[in-house]
């Protein structure tokens, strides 16, 4: 792959103004040619300097989500409302159900390459805590937002059935401030760095010859709540952090 903009791969980034969306394409800008797309595009404005597209978009519109996938090689889609608590109803039908359906759909409609669909440990959160849950092990989520990732995942298994390349990848505890606070063995066990995010999302967008499959993403932490041994034998994933190293803690129960 060359620095000629005209010759990156295109990547359409949805939910781009969130904390993993604005890490990933800030480390990744001269990598790929990117689509930012947000329903709030206010702090992704610069990017359009560096020769990539701002799209305002509402992931529940199917009309939008088709135009956003057209000419785009790689989807990767974060867009979704990340809350344990959110409301079925108000919120997640729209957003984790409807909108995931949608940009998939588009995705195949439009011919994209290939899908990353950000699913989340809340998928499997229900196995006991000193499990490493693999990624073969069947779903067992505790609230309705862990049940939305399992619709997505379903989703993309149900998509690359029909030939669109498919990957989930379930998140653990993306780090944040507030993390960082009073952090539990649990969430160091489940901590994932931006960096060692940064290099998966890029390893499943360029790894070729996948048509589904579902993986884990957590750093390389002395103990593991989700096993990333299938991640690191497919995608070629090396996590650099440990979170008991990075949140100061250590591995007592």
């Amino acid at each position: 792959m060359t620095n000629g903009t005209a010759e990156l791969r295109r990547v359409l980034l949805t939910g781009a103004a969130g904390r993993i969306g604005t890490s990933f394409w800030h480390e990744a800008s001269g990598r790929y040619r990117f689509r930012l797309a947000d329903r709030d595009t206010a702090e992704l404005e610069g990017a359009a300097s560096q020769g990539h597209e701002v799209l305002a978009l509402d992931v529940a519109d199917p009309d939008a989500c088709q135009g956003a996938c057209r000419d785009i090689d790689t989807v990767v889609h974060l867009a979704a409302d990340p809350s344990p608590e959110a409301d079925f109803y108000g919120s997640l039908l729209d957003n984790n159900i409807k909108g995931t359906y949608n940009v998939f759909r588009a995705a195949k409609d439009q011919g994209c390459r290939r899908v990353i669909f950000a699913s989340s440990i809340h998928a499997v959160l229900g196995y006991p805590p000193d499990v490493a849950v693999r990624p073969d092990a069947p779903v067992r989520p505790l609230n309705m937002y862990g049940v939305t990732k399992c619709f997505g995942e379903a989703l993309a298994a149900c998509f690359a059935a029909d030939g669109l390349s498919s990957i989930a990848i379930r998140i653990g505890a993306y780090d944040a401030p507030w993390l960082r606070e009073n952090p539990t063995p649990s969430d160091m066990s489940l901590f994932l760095s931006p960096r060692d995010m940064n290099q998966l999302l890029m390893r499943c967008i360029e790894t070729p010859d996948i048509p589904f499959a579902i993986v884990h993403a957590v750093s390389d932490n002395r103990r593991k709540r989700l096993d990333i041994a299938t991640t690191r034998e497919l995608l070629g994933y090396q996590p650099e952090d440990d979170g008991f190293r990075v949140l100061g803690g250590d591995d007592t129960p």
